[in-house]
């Protein structure tokens, strides 16, 4: 029997990102703590928060689950999702005409095996307007994002460059997650 694949996660990004892949899924997400200890690097948050969401949600021997986190960081200072309006517009001024990273970590977990991993991918920005970035909150896309932004939306347009996977700044580092389904023999349809 083919193991069912569950997605640990409400994210429409990683919902749509796994359905284009060909996958059929369940969703069952968990409501984690999201606390992350003081000085923690951008890598080691995401691997511990992928992995925090997975050990929240119950499996049953046919299943295998998938979850994963992603931070938007400058240096080693983590923005997370921005909780207000002020919030939002600081984290777009300080990636303004900058380089930032942003990690995404998986966790695939079935009963009886965990793996993990972290992906780097290296975003440059334009400089951006103070008019952009209040018309960019404005739209109400920076809310639920890390980092205030968006890549697959509004947001593009402040991307000069990439460095990396498209995907794992969307939230899901894709061709990795495929690669990684297939030690638990679980393929796309």
């Amino acid at each position: 029997m083919m193991p069912v694949l569950v997605l640990g996660s409400n994210s429409p990004r990683r919902k749509e990102l796994l359905t284009k892949a060909g996958y059929e899924f369940g969703i069952r997400a968990s409501d984690v703590d999201e606390s992350l200890p003081e000085g923690i690097s951008p890598e080691d948050a995401v691997l511990m928060l992928s992995k925090r969401k997975s050990e929240a949600i119950s499996l049953n021997e046919e299943e295998v689950l998938l979850t994963s986190d992603t931070v938007v960081a400058k240096g080693q200072e983590i923005l997370g999702k921005p909780s207000s309006f002020e919030e939002a517009r600081d984290y777009l001024h300080s990636l303004s005409g900058k380089q930032h990273d942003v990690w995404t970590a998986v966790t695939l977990r079935d009963a009886h095996t965990a793996k993990s991993f972290a992906v780097r991918t290296r975003v440059t920005f334009f400089s951006l307007e103070e008019k952009e970035i209040i018309r960019y909150i404005e739209s109400g896309e920076a809310w639920d994002k890390a980092g205030g932004y968006g890549i697959q939306g509004k947001g593009a347009i402040f991307v000069d460059e990439i460095q990396g996977d498209y995907y794992s700044v969307v939230g899901l580092p894709l061709s990795r997650v495929v690669r990684a389904l297939r030690d638990f023999d679980v393929y796309p349809s």
